[in-house]
């Protein structure tokens, strides 16, 4: 019982950190339709910045956290820009994205395998390796303190959507772009506004990732799969979606791990967007495709 208990803390720990992963790449999904395979080279970004922050400087991955958020922000800003913006009323939009991306993805990896090289970095704070202990259960507070401050970006996040009027603006694009440009909303700015905050989530969860896991430039191609997973399972578009989809695959995976070995924890998450597509590819919040 008590080893059943464990694993499942470790899934739920990590399952917070998937799911800030996984937001910024929904968000951007379904306000621009935008297949973003760029978003794990931009995470491995942002746990850059942490790494040579706590390196250089001895600052904190936690203080970093605002800092790789708005330098991963402005290169969304930028990106967006020079990249996504031209096309964005395309019929063959999403399609086009996909190779966009994956050169994007491809450049990023690049230029930080060039500045860094591909040697595996981690930062190491103190917390990173203590836990706290609950009898014969232990909580990693690594995990914990990345779990429960991606948990509180993603809510900060929902009350934006839901409460604020660009959020408004963000959901009307999102639920249909050409009636909320009917409406009078700037539907352009309103892209290139989520794309940045979508990026800048990228940023910030790179900032917790720098401690949770080992990175370096090529890592990027292991979590499309993973991060692809846990959207599509979630619904394309659906941050909540997304959210619980981090939570059920992270759990599974801890016990697969647990019973059959690293390797197979990882298999998962692609076994999953394997089965997913297959039987059910809208997902638990998606909207099921009519066939025209």
């Amino acid at each position: 019982m008590i080893d059943l208990i464990q694993i499942l803390i470790l899934g739920l720990a990590l399952g917070g950190v998937f799911a800030l992963m996984g937001a910024g790449l929904s968000l951007v999904f379904g306000v621009m339709r935008i297949v973003n395979l760029a978003h794990p080279s931009l995470i491995i970004g942002g746990a850059y910045v942490a790494y040579w922050g706590f390196r250089l400087g001895g600052i904190d991955p936690m203080i970093m956290l605002p800092i790789a958020l708005v330098i991963l922000g402005a290169t969304g800003i930028i990106l967006y820009k020079l990249v996504f913006e031209k096309e964005a009323k395309s019929a063959k939009y999403s399609e086009m994205t996909v190779l966009l991306t994956f050169a994007v993805a491809m450049i990023v990896e690049g230029a930080l395998g060039t500045a860094f090289t591909n040697t595996q970095r981690v930062t190491s704070p103190d917390y990173a390796t203590n836990a706290i202990f609950i009898g014969d259960v232990f909580i990693p507070l690594g995990q914990l303190y990345a779990g429960m401050v991606s948990l509180a970006l993603i809510a900060a996040l929902a009350l934006f959507l839901k409460y604020s009027s660009f959020g408004y603006a963000i959901r009307a694009t999102t639920q249909n772009r050409d009636a909320a440009e009917l409406l009078g909303v700037n539907v352009n700015f309103v892209g290139m506004v989520s794309f940045a905050i979508g990026i800048a989530l990228a940023g910030a969860a790179g900032a917790l990732v720098s401690f949770v896991f080992s990175f370096f430039p090529a890592k990027h191609w292991e979590w499309i799969a993973i991060l692809m997973s846990l959207v599509v399972l979630g619904g394309m578009g659906s941050i909540l979606g997304t959210v619980l989809a981090a939570f059920i695959l992270s759990i599974v995976a801890a016990f697969v791990g647990a019973w059959a070995g690293a390797t197979w924890s990882t298999m998962t998450f692609f076994l999953s967007l394997f089965l997913i597509l297959l039987f059910r590819p809208q997902g638990l919040f998606g909207e099921k495709p009519e066939l025209t």
